[in-house]
């Protein structure tokens, strides 16, 4: 018989393989029923990952030179990867500026070379981490919360209040191999 947090785990790694082939088969648009954004607003971040991944893939430098990617809720825009430049980094904020409908960009984007497979594989297991504890959590709904990890620094996204805030910070951050937690939450 399965343990409670092996249980959680498999729940969330299926979970996780049909959020997948539902993104394969439907060109991106997964909506969430317990998500408490509306339905629209669902549909508007993931045309704002649409066209704000576009605008950066027209300017040359970033396309060819940067690891950049994008994660929206409600309008708030986390830009996370890696950049050769100061000038770069300043280039991709700029240029999501221009994307209709993004109310606010937290702007993580480092400076050096761009990550390897072994470090988005670890990220994933720490994203699948983090989501395991914040789901199997009995003071808050982890399903509001969104998690990316990005060279073992989690971005917590979601609109949340601020109790649940707090929480789903501390818990990312006893996280074994999360080096920083960053909150880009919108506080409800």
């Amino acid at each position: 018989m399965l343990k409670r947090p092996a249980l959680i785990l498999c729940s969330v790694l299926l979970i996780q393989g049909c959020a997948a082939a539902v993104v394969a088969g439907t060109a991106g648009a997964v909506t969430s029923a317990n998500d408490r954004r509306t339905l629209g607003s669902q549909i508007d971040d993931n045309n704002i990952e649409i066209k704000g991944t576009l605008a950066l893939k027209r300017i040359p430098a970033l396309a060819n030179h940067a690891n950049i990617s994008l994660v929206s809720v409600n309008g708030h825009v986390l830009m996370v990867g890696q950049v050769s430049t100061i000038e770069m980094k300043q280039q991709a904020h700029s240029t999501l500026q221009g994307v209709q409908g993004i109310k606010q960009i937290y702007n993580q984007l480092r400076i050096g070379s761009n990550i390897g497979i072994t470090t988005q594989t670890n990220d994933s297991w720490l994203t699948t981490k983090v989501k395991t504890k914040l789901i199997a959590d009995d003071h808050i709904d982890g399903s509001n919360i969104k998690v990316v990890t990005e060279n073992s620094e989690v971005f917590l996204m979601g609109l949340v209040n601020h109790t649940e805030a707090e929480r789903a910070v501390d818990i990312a951050r006893n996280v074994h191999g999360v080096l920083k937690v960053v909150k880009a939450f919108e506080i409800l």
